[in-house]
């Protein structure tokens, strides 16, 4: 079993945020693996589906981001899921928009949600399908660009990205990690 949990702000005004790509992705890859995210647990939208032979609990945690972990960590010690098969989608702005970068492991980089989940599960050995969204402006507060919106003209690319995204979790479950960083980890 996999939990694949895409990270986000819940409510109306964080939709289409840069900060809510992982809730993008998740919503793509439920409507391709036919999930409905309607259950309402471990303070999450989720829903279990199947990927191949494995069972995979798709999760919006509605905790806000920098909470994420609680959520998480209480969905992994419900269903007994090491930190080694869950996978985590989130924004990155070290990461040019629409390129994507997936690590096995590796510490919280500075991203506050990833940084709770590392506390809740007391692992780093989950692992991450970063989503670039840019580098912020210089004269611009971190987290007014994350919580703002792409502008038109880089909606399409951010959309092939959540598509991408959600491609690259199938490809870890049915394939393993090492297949989807060789596919995915390339400049654009």
């Amino acid at each position: 079993m996999f939990i694949i949990a895409g990270l986000g702000n819940p409510s109306r005004e964080y939709e289409k945020t840069r900060h809510n790509v992982g809730f993008e992705a998740i919503d793509l890859l439920a409507d391709k693996l036919l999930v409905n995210l309607t259950d309402k647990k471990h303070r999450a939208c989720c829903g279990i589906g199947m990927i191949g032979t494995e069972k995979v609990i798709l999760s919006k945690p509605q905790t806000y981001m920098n909470l994420s972990g609680e959520s998480i960590g209480s969905m992994a010690d419900y269903y007994k899921v090491e930190p080694d098969h869950i996978i985590v989608i989130c924004d990155d702005i070290n990461l040019e928009e629409g390129q994507l970068r997936i690590r096995a492991k590796g510490s919280a980089g500075g991203h506050n949600g990833l940084k709770s989940i590392i506390n809740h599960l007391g692992s780093q050995e989950f692992l991450r399908i970063r989503v670039g969204v840019g580098e912020k402006p210089k004269e611009m507060d971190l987290a007014d660009y994350v919580l703002g919106r792409f502008p038109k003209a880089q909606e399409a690319l951010m959309e092939d990205a959540y598509k991408a995204a959600a491609e690259a979790s199938i490809m870890v479950v049915e394939d393993g990690a090492d297949a989807a960083m060789n596919l995915y980890n390339r400049k654009k």
